[in-house]
């Protein structure tokens, strides 16, 4: 009997559970003695799972998908000091040893010791190190001592765990991309996108005490979802432009801050809704922020897309109005979000209950053998957050 299940990237739109390895304490051939294996509780599927699904990164066909992962430790290695077989654990997105220069300045996003092609690494994600995704029964996480953030009470977790399975990635990466963005009391700030991380971020701003959060979309259902929660809302299928939609809200045609939570796959706006123009958000987010203004750009971009529209952007190659930016004083801020550097503090907004960002997300919770339902799903714009449950042990 296979003592694990995964789910596998087969070929654009293409998603499968099938049979994996149980993972083993080793890197290579070397025994890794700083890692535990998890049963996993609840592992996410990702926005950014959804562009490798369709063909738009060069990930290889049965790359083990998922890098939000919440799970119990049953087995750790030797070296594995603080961490106890049996505690209920957030494993961060970032994959992080804890002993380079980048990981000792809370850059955990770009450790340099974890993926031999670049700095930083992620699990089940392509060009990030080969790491085998959590989007399964089980897993092995290295670094088991500096990368998990351990829950006080498993009784307590496991009762909010809808909410607490978020800071894997979704909940840091909306929070970071507002912290980046200058989001504080009494802002203006215009999000872009209302897919899962543009609800957590916009759930964010609330939290960070934000004055009006606008968030901007196509898809009715989720425009109705932000609007759930207190948002203002904008649909950028209309023919008026972005800034008088604000200026209709607010009364003047710009924001303090913006937060780009698209990415490459982004389209036109108005007539061109329907027409892939990869620097649309980015140009559009420096059009209506204030001189002197921030973004916040935690919406992936990346260095290899063979489904983009032209041969520049087939390279990470965009049409950016960097001009305009420059003119504005605008500062800018890209990157994978550094999970670490928030994650405990949001754990405590949860369990104290200052923030429901289960809820904020619209999460559903289904089987591992739904996963394939869930990737299709999402694709089509559901307004939803799956969290898939491989072992059963959510409840209501």
């Amino acid at each position: 009997m296979c003592q694990n299940h995964g789910v596998a990237y087969i070929k654009p739109g293409v998603v499968e559970v099938r049979e994996i390895e149980y993972p083993k304490l080793a890197l290579g051939d070397r025994k890794c003695e700083h890692g535990v294996i998890l049963k996993i509780v609840s592992t996410n599927i990702c926005g950014s799972d959804q562009h490798m699904v369709r063909g738009r990164t060069t990930a290889p066909a049965g790359l083990i998908l998922g890098h939000e992962i919440t799970g119990l430790v049953i087995e750790a290695g030797r070296d594995v000091e603080f961490i106890k077989t049996g505690d209920l654990v957030s494993v961060p997105f970032n994959i992080a040893c804890g002993r380079c220069r980048n990981c000792k300045a809370g850059q955990t996003g770009i450790c340099l010791n974890v993926n031999p092609a670049r700095p930083g690494a992620a699990y089940g994600y392509v060009d990030m190190g080969g790491w085998v995704g959590g989007q399964a029964e089980y897993v092995m996480v290295p670094y088991a001592d500096f990368n998990l953030l351990k829950f006080p009470d498993s009784d307590q977790a496991m009762a909010k765990i809808k909410d607490l399975t978020l800071l894997s990635d979704i909940f840091p990466t909306g929070f970071h991309g507002a912290v980046t963005a200058g989001v504080g009391p009494g802002s203006i700030v215009y999000v872009a996108g209302a897919g899962p991380v543009g609800l957590a971020c916009a759930a964010s701003c609330h939290l960070l005490g934000a004055a009006i959060v606008i968030v901007g979309d196509m898809i009715d259902e989720r425009l109705a979802q932000a609007k759930s929660f207190g948002c203002e809302v904008i649909d950028l299928k209309k023919e008026a432009s972005l800034a008088d939609q604000i200026a209709a809200i607010t009364g003047v045609p710009e924001v303090d801050c913006a937060v780009d939570c698209v990415g490459f796959e982004a389209k036109g706006h108005g007539h061109d809704s329907n027409v892939e123009q990869p620097a649309t958000v980015l140009n559009s987010i420096m059009d209506i922020t204030r001189a002197g203004g921030q973004l916040g750009i935690p919406g992936l971009y990346v260095t290899g897309d063979p489904g983009a529209v032209d041969e520049a952007a087939k390279k990470g190659s965009l049409s950016i109005r960097i001009g305009l930016g420059w003119a504005k004083s605008h500062s800018i801020h890209t990157g994978q979000c550094p999970v670490m550097k928030y994650h405990r503090q949001l754990m405590n907004a949860i369990l104290y209950d200052k923030i429901k960002i289960a809820d904020a997300v619209n999460v559903e919770v289904i089987t591992l053998n739904d996963a394939v339902r869930g990737y299709h799903d999402f694709d089509k714009g559901a307004s939803k957050k799956f969290v898939i449950d491989p072992h059963g042990m959510i409840r209501a």
